[in-house]
């Protein structure tokens, strides 16, 4: 980038902060002439002076000098699954049998970095949340690492463990959760370094189960309005999932954050909870009209991009500035053939923001999407079967898709 393209960089950047030339001087001990060199690409800052700049403007230092944000970011719960195949659910008192065990990662964060990178290597990615200083801890980064995926911005609790989730699978293949959030619980946005953030957009969840994100603000609604907002100011897109399995609080903690969305990602039963329509017909079809309502509904809640709502049956995308409604079925597996659905809305979530990075239209958006959803049924952990982005164009050749 050479000294006009940067001049014309910090006076965009100054003036999006709302800041005189000789303002942006006081705060970097300069005179306000040095300043309208720069802005006239005249001079140049010094290198020691980038890393000033690029805090007061709450950018990267590389945005600052190319103007040009990269890769994905994925914040949020970060868990430890130990995954138990037992030979029955026994009665209260009695004695079941563990018959295999295994450990993996789990939680927003690190399954859909994770797939990410297995769908794409060459994209940027940055996992952003909290873990215990333990045993659990440093296997998640463990595996992280070896996907290439930055770890900068996780944090170690002084007195939390890591979160765990303990997933009990009976012979037929049902599974039970028991969910301790550990770290999780102290994650804030006190833990992500804004100004260190170079990506095009990020993706957090789950809203529900980040104890201070979900708390109430006075101004914005909850702390994760505000600090989606904050991250809209610095040109970041925003996405959300959710995950809630109680109705307490729901709205009030869900649609403050709508606002300041660019893209929400929730499966129907989590999107229709907000319109109190029925996601399914009677006969337990997916219920279209409620679908579309609800999406509608969303954008009317401020949500500018992209609506995307996800279930078994089929995918559907709300487009905000067209009003365009597509809909999408699912890839058609033999149920035979399906191992698990643990990290399947990870894995939709993380074929969307491939999509999204990737300018997809909405239709071709959906057909990934779905199409990363369904390759984590092949396996019994979150992340195992994500397969290459070729992979995953492949399956539905072979599958075929369902009938809506």
């Amino acid at each position: 980038m050479d000294a006009k393209s940067i001049g014309t960089q910090i006076s965009k950047l100054r003036r999006r902060c709302s800041l005189t030339q000789a303002q942006l001087a006081a705060r970097l001990h300069i005179s306000d002439k040095t300043i309208s060199r720069w802005e006239s690409g005249i001079g140049f800052p010094e290198v020691t002076q980038f890393p000033a700049l690029a805090e007061i403007f709450g950018v990267t230092v590389d945005y600052l000098m190319t103007g040009e944000r990269k890769g994905i970011a994925v914040a949020g719960n970060i868990l430890a699954n130990i995954v138990k195949n037992v030979d029955r659910y026994p009665a209260l008192g009695m004695l079941g049998n563990i018959t295999d065990m295994t450990q993996a990662v789990g939680g927003c964060a690190p399954n859909t970095a994770i797939d990410l990178a297995k769908i794409d290597r060459n994209i940027p990615l940055s996992v952003i949340g909290k873990i215990g200083n333990d045993e659990y801890g440093r296997f998640i980064l463990s595996v992280l690492s070896r996907y290439g995926i930055d770890c900068e911005q996780v944090s170690l609790s002084a007195t939390k463990p890591t979160g765990v989730s303990d997933v009990v699978v009976n012979p037929t293949g049902e599974r039970t959760f028991f969910y301790a959030s550990g770290a999780n619980g102290e994650f804030s946005p006190e833990d992500v370094d804004a100004h260190s953030l170079n990506c095009v957009v990020l993706h957090i969840g789950y809203i529900l189960l980040l104890d201070l994100f979900d708390k109430e603000d006075a101004v914005y609604g909850t702390v994760m309005a505000r600090f989606l907002h904050d991250l809209q100011e610095k040109g970041i897109r925003t996405s959300v999932d959710v995950m809630s399995d109680s109705p307490l609080g729901y709205k009030e903690k869900v649609i403050p954050a709508l606002r300041y969305c660019n893209y929400a990602i929730m499966d129907e039963k989590e999107s229709c909870s907000l319109t109190d329509l029925p996601p399914t017909t009677p006969d337990g079809k997916i219920n279209l009209e409620s679908i579309r309502k609800t999406a509608i509904f969303m954008a009317g809640c401020g949500v500018r991009n992209k609506v995307i709502i996800h279930c078994k049956q089929a995918c559907f995308c709300y487009d905000v500035p067209t009003e365009s409604f597509t809909a999408v079925p699912a890839l058609d597996i033999p149920r035979e053939e399906i191992r698990g659905s643990v990290g399947a809305g990870d894995a939709f979530s993380a074929g969307c923001l491939y999509g999204i990075y990737k300018n997809y239209d909405d239709t071709r958006l959906l057909e990934f999407a779905s199409a990363a959803a369904a390759s984590v049924l092949f396996c019994e952990n979150s992340t195992d079967g994500m397969l290459d982005k070729n992979q995953l164009e492949k399956l539905e050749e072979r599958y075929g898709r369902k009938t809506l």
